[in-house]
């Protein structure tokens, strides 16, 4: 992808590998093609498990213990290299799955708070303690705020073509 992106914007484009203008359309053109790439890879990701994984296996995955079902999904959210634009159609999944609308809050608020970059990086900087911190606070804030938002009742909002038609 480097040698696509020196190619387009030194031969193509003609610009001066030294000065400002160059080096910022190398980079913009670089992590283009770099997140087209990583999109086109997530994207069939997402459709793969969607297509063959099926809803009751994740709910049943989730919703194993009554109680821990907010611990679950903000692992799940945890541990998936999921950013929020691809947590949403795994959100819409798991309610229409028939999962509560809590514990799918617990998912998609921990899905993109605890990146598995960003703690390597954290862990390189900070040392494994903060690390640790960092990624139980993030978890404790998926679960309390799934449990809050699930206590509130909040269902008869969504609207009716997301609510699972299996519940």
């Amino acid at each position: 992808m480097k040698l696509i992106a020196d190619w387009l914007t030194y031969s193509v484009l003609k610009l001066d590998p030294a000065s400002r203008l160059g080096g910022t359309i190398n980079f913009f053109i670089y992590d283009s093609v770099k997140i087209i790439l990583l999109l086109f890879v997530l994207i069939s990701v997402i459709g793969f498990l969607r297509s063959f994984v099926s809803q009751q296996k994740v709910k049943s995955w989730i919703m194993r213990k009554k109680g821990l079902s907010n611990f679950f999904a903000s692992f799940f959210g945890a541990v998936t290299p999921f950013c929020s634009c691809s947590s949403i159609p795994l959100f819409i999944s798991f309610l229409k799955a028939g999962i509560p609308l809590g514990v799918t809050f617990s998912f998609l608020i921990t899905s993109p708070l605890i990146n598995e970059y960003l703690v390597v990086l954290m862990l390189g900087f900070f040392g494994w303690k903060i690390t640790l911190a960092y990624i139980i606070s993030g978890m404790a804030i998926g679960m309390i705020s799934g449990i809050i938002l699930g206590k509130m009742n909040l269902e008869k909002y969504i609207e009716k073509d997301i609510v699972a038609q299996n519940s």
